[in-house]
């Protein structure tokens, strides 16, 4: 009998300006990232990646599902970025450190 899993809704929020991206691949720590009503682990994308502060990297382009520990993802670290559809606000510091990231 061949097994049929219920169809899940997935929408995304397109938070790049420009189609010009330059990203290279991170492991995604699952550290604090707390499990859905599905027990689930997902990163979203626009995540800022280590951490919304002076020590960012990058921000990070596709959902990573870190539920069985950290897993690869792709980070943006030179693009135009539509701050205000990231998933949370992009700290002060953070812009800051994000040199060749341009948020508009």
């Amino acid at each position: 009998m061949p097994y049929v899993k219920g169809e899940a809704k997935y929408s995304r929020v397109n938070f790049l300006a420009s189609s010009k991206v330059q990203a290279f691949t991170t492991e995604v720590s699952d550290v604090g990232v707390t499990a859905r009503a599905d027990g689930k682990k997902i990163v979203p994308a626009g995540t800022i990646l280590p951490a919304n502060d002076g020590t960012a990297k990058g921000i990070l382009y596709n959902d990573v599902d870190v539920t069985h520990g950290p897993q690869p993802g792709s980070l943006i670290v030179e693009a135009y970025i539509l701050e205000a559809r990231l998933p949370v606000a992009p700290d002060a510091a953070a812009k800051t450190a994000l040199k060749e990231i341009k948020f508009r």
